[in-house]
């Protein structure tokens, strides 16, 4: 008799739905499972452990195609080349998590001194000479060429 965790078993566990883990299978990050003799979707209980790496990976930001590749390494240790490294995708990710946090940064300033400014409408305070949206910075009334 095959034992494993049944679909509904396995996507409560991992806090997934079904659908969740049927498009995981279609994209390669889960091995499809066995079947038991009536039918039923038998994961293994390894199935859960990868779920749960998935959604942490995702939740760092990394993107399922992203994951993939570091579950992939995972799978084959050997031969690992150091470019692909779990260390340097991390360290791409800071950076590039970083940067996005810099930037809601400018954007979170610039929308709180639009609002001190007291600014009602985008256009109006776009052509003003005290708008503090980095937009009005753009040529105020100058055509782009």
């Amino acid at each position: 008799m095959n034992t494993g965790l049944r679909s509904g078993e396995l996507a409560d566990a991992a806090g997934v739905n079904l659908q969740t883990l049927r498009y995981y299978e279609r994209r390669g990050l889960l091995a499809e499972p066995q079947r038991s003799p009536g039918g039923h979707r038998l994961y293994p209980t390894e199935a859960l452990t990868l779920l749960r790496v998935i959604k942490t990976a995702q939740r760092l930001g990394f993107t399922l195609d992203e994951v993939a590749e570091l579950v992939d390494l995972g799978t084959h240790r050997h031969g690992r080349r150091t470019d692909s490294s779990l260390q340097r995708r991390a360290s791409t990710k800071l950076t590039e998590i970083e940067t996005k946090i810099a930037d809601l940064q400018v954007i979170a300033t610039s929308l709180r001194a639009a609002l001190d400014a007291g600014c009602d409408d985008l256009t109006t305070c776009a052509t003003s000479d005290c708008c503090p949206i980095p937009l009005a910075d753009l040529g105020r009334g100058e055509p782009t060429r």
